[in-house]
């Protein structure tokens, strides 16, 4: 949604991947410098790899949720779906170039995936990052992920379960718009009060909510 890179002050889109979009990921991926490249991946990864990892994601199930801005994927999480062998679980993977990080951009795609989580029926979803991706670590810690360190690397599970549902935003009824004047001014302010506060808290905000005048 639109709103969700107004809220954090960018000026691109958020939304899902089509599979003939793959290639956006594959650039995204490559323009990734070494060190981010490295907690991406966890290891070494270079243009092969890349390129036949977008190719699988393109084939496998795996859901991209991306920000793009200037028709390029700036940011991106993944939904990989279990594959019995060797995930036992979806397991979610998240990338973020430089000049977009640190305003909050990670917060929203992580919660724009747990949402696609739930909706297609996970319970759990696995986390798998390096031993020195601290911002992947404290993401992950934020959204109630206990992670333990084994073998170079750190991971853990987030149980969808306890991850609050958004609610709905609220709705303008245009019936209002043929109220008397006055009515309808409360109606407009009352609207924008009640679209202020379900905001607020679908994001944890926890600023004071603006008052309509009366």
């Amino acid at each position: 949604m639109r709103d969700d890179t107004i809220a954090i002050g960018l000026p691109g889109t958020i939304r899902r991947l089509d599979r003939h979009e793959m290639p956006l990921l594959r650039e995204h991926l490559l323009r990734l410098d070494t060190e981010s490249r490295h907690d991406r991946f966890n290891g070494f990864a270079d243009e092969s790899f890349i390129e036949r990892y977008a190719a699988k994601c393109a084939t496998d199930g795996t859901i991209v949720i991306a920000y793009l801005e200037g028709g390029e994927v700036l940011a991106a999480a993944e939904l990989h779906p279990e594959d019995g062998e060797h995930s036992p679980l979806p397991e979610v993977a998240f990338s973020v170039e430089r000049k977009v990080r640190r305003k909050g951009l990670g917060s929203v795609l992580f919660r724009r995936l747990i949402a696609e989580g739930k909706r297609r029926g996970y319970v759990s979803l696995r986390v798998t990052t390096g031993a020195q991706n601290e911002a992947m670590r404290s993401l992950a810690n934020k959204f109630g992920a206990h992670l333990t360190f084994r073998h170079g690397e750190s991971t853990g599970e987030i149980d969808l379960r306890k991850q609050p549902t958004p609610a709905a935003a609220p709705r303008f009824n245009p019936a209002d718009a043929f109220a008397a004047p006055a009515a309808f001014t409360q109606a407009v302010a009352r609207f924008n009060r009640d679209y202020w506060k379900w905001w607020l808290r679908m994001y944890g905000w926890r600023s004071p909510i603006p008052r309509a005048s009366r």
